[in-house]
């Protein structure tokens, strides 16, 4: 080989570190502080210029995508389990308390699994995922007589965002395991028969798929640059 062959490898394996340093760091910055960790802190945590971070993953979404698109294969393995479950409702049940072992320990994954983020690939196969698993649950549930019959999924989807938003902070002011309470409160009130008496019927309509969408993007993380 002559010079000329040889020079690309060092610059090569000098990318590969520097793209690697940048995960490491965003990994680290985004479970800490959420998705709207400052760019520029992770590209000096990694070691590297601004510039060097930008060549790698041009936008926020694309670093995103990146640092997520293995760590969230364990929400869709949690999700074909409960799918194989026979009884629906235990099935509910684990799967949410497996998503929001994960919402307690890692703001990152918390806004990535609680909002709607655009240009993360990963992402929209997580919800998919989650979307289709709950769909089954719920309709099972149903049919089954355990769950009450004017929740839809909606209704389910937009009240889990909401507190899982709630859950990285509730285990930071009160115990790791506070978040439990408050989902079992929500399992209950799905329950069919709840309570000494029928279930009151819900006030108002069921929010559409449109409405869930725009309360998503609107929980945020809002800076994307």
């Amino acid at each position: 080989m002559n010079a000329g062959t040889e020079r690309p490898e060092p610059v090569r394996r000098d990318a590969r570190r520097n793209r690697e340093l940048l995960l490491a760091a965003a990994r680290t910055a985004f479970a800490a502080q959420g998705l709207d960790a400052p760019l520029d802190e992770i590209a000096r945590r990694a070691g590297v210029g601004n510039a060097t971070l930008y060549r790698h993953f041009p936008t926020r979404a694309a670093l995103i995508d990146a640092v997520f698109q293995d760590a969230l294969h364990g929400t869709i393995a949690a999700g074909e389990e409960a799918r194989a479950a026979v009884d629906p409702w235990a099935g509910l049940a684990g799967y949410l308390d497996a998503v929001f072992t994960v919402l307690a320990a890692d703001r990152g994954a918390n806004d990535l699994m609680t909002t709607a983020i655009e240009g993360v690939t990963s992402l929209d196969a997580v919800h998919a995922h989650n979307g289709e698993t709950l769909a089954l649950l719920v309709g099972r549930a149903q049919r089954d007589g355990v769950m009450r019959p004017d929740v839809t999924l909606e209704d389910v989807l937009l009240s889990l965002a909401v507190l899982g938003r709630a859950v990285p902070s509730l285990a930071a002011a009160a115990a790791p395991h506070a978040w439990r309470r408050q989902l079992a409160l929500f399992l209950e009130g799905l329950r069919a028969g709840a309570g000494t008496g029928p279930a009151a019927d819900l006030p108002g309509p069921a929010p559409t798929v449109e409405e869930l969408a725009a309360v998503l993007r609107d929980l945020g993380p809002h800076r994307q640059g």
